[in-house]
């Protein structure tokens, strides 16, 4: 059979780091052994009943077998709308100013091709989601990183940005709560960013994924929340994390009615809208009782305390996360990433992801997801308690 070569375009993607990590996993896996899974950001708890009750009923109604409308159904948009000025106190007009997309991912690759030229500049946080650097690839734009230090709280520093830098920088990515280092942001840190990016013409995208996981009392802030946002950026949200909706790809991005008109127009030759009933569906979700995502954010913090509290016990010295389901953790010293986390899958037989995986900047540290019970972060503690490390 003729093997056909690979576009350019498509040999000049970013290489998916973490699917070495899969093969070695499986691998162990396959040979019996019992793997404690903490590399992964996938949740582990069903779609609430009620979600599911509405796609279910939905499902039946003809009017969603056919075409969606191309740019979503404005129940959805307009749930998006009630929703932001219920949670966050954000007006948000839901024809102009919301475009839905398939699943958080889709929306974040997609923004550097709807407003990036080959050559622009994409600002990206150091360490961060390794998808950013699809879109930007895809876009044939350049990436600078911004540094996330534990020292400032892992946010960007701005003045460490060159002016020759900002000034041809066209895109700015951040996500707060963060995946990976679990750090969250201050409103008057979003005002600092709009004040920069204002200055400079950048288009700030921020994913809010994480946006319902907030721990300790402190509810997350939406980037849209900063006086001026609206002017210079959208937000990405995703019901996968909210709502355990992971596999369902719903999202939605919210802001600057220039962003949303690209990426509507880009998505028109992409795509045909997305299933009527699950649109639906996540339209039950924004408006109904949020008393599941709080019994949610329950149990993470709960499996956070718990992780926590093991890890210190055996003497490794971590701190606590702020937001999202995963922690970040200094690897033992004269250790890297990758050889630490190659080392407790081969002794204990516990998977977390190296933070080498997220950026430079992440050398040094590990990811680990609160995406399992208690009593298996307990045990995954045990076991690395015994390999005299800490």
């Amino acid at each position: 059979m003729k093997q056909f070569p690979l576009s350019e375009l498509l040999q000049s993607l970013p290489k998916q780091f973490f699917a070495s990590l899969v093969d070695k996993v499986a691998k162990k896996m396959a040979e019996g052994h019992d793997i404690i899974n903490l590399g992964q950001g996938n949740p582990d708890q069903p779609t609430p009943p009620h979600i599911v009750e509405a796609m279910q009923k939905a499902v039946a109604n003809p009017k969603y077998h056919k075409y969606s409308p191309f740019q979503g159904y404005s129940f959805l948009k307009r749930a998006v709308a009630k929703f932001y000025e219920r949670e966050y106190g954000v007006a948000i007009d839901p024809e102009k100013e919301v475009a839905v997309l398939f699943g958080g991912k889709a929306g974040l690759v997609e923004i550097p091709q709807c407003l990036a030229n080959p050559g622009d500049i994409v600002l990206v946080p150091d360490p961060g989601y390794p998808d950013y650097w699809s879109g930007i690839a895809l876009a044939r734009a350049e990436m600078v990183m911004m540094p996330l230090r534990a020292e400032n709280q892992f946010l960007p520093d701005y003045d460490e940005i060159p002016a020759s830098i900002a000034e041809k920088a066209k895109i700015m990515f951040l996500n707060y709560p963060n995946n990976p280092t679990g750090a969250i942001a201050s409103k008057e840190f979003f005002e600092e960013t709009v004040s920069f990016a204002a200055k400079h013409g950048i288009c700030v995208v921020h994913d809010f994924a994480y946006g319902a996981i907030g721990f300790d009392g402190k509810k997350p802030v939406s980037f849209l929340q900063a006086e001026g946002a609206k002017e210079i950026g959208v937000e990405i949200y995703t019901f996968s994390k909210t709502y355990n909706m992971a596999g369902w790809r719903v999202a939605f991005a919210v802001g600057n009615e220039s962003v949303i008109a690209a990426i509507n127009l880009l998505q028109d030759h992409l795509y045909v809208s997305l299933f009527g009933a699950i649109q639906e569906a996540a339209a039950t979700a924004l408006l109904s009782s949020q008393r599941c995502v709080e019994e949610l954010v329950a149990l993470y913090e709960s499996r956070r305390n718990t992780l926590i509290d093991a890890l210190r016990q055996i003497g490794w010295d971590v701190d606590a996360p702020k937001g999202s389901f995963f922690a970040w953790l200094p690897v033992p010293s004269g250790w890297t990433s990758e050889r630490f986390s190659d080392y407790l899958l081969e002794k204990a037989h516990v998977v977390v992801a190296p933070g080498i995986g997220f950026g430079k900047h992440g050398e040094g540290y590990v990811r680990v997801g609160l995406l399992t019970s208690e009593s298996r972060l307990q045990e995954a503690a045990e076991r690395i308690a015994k390999l005299g490390l800490f």
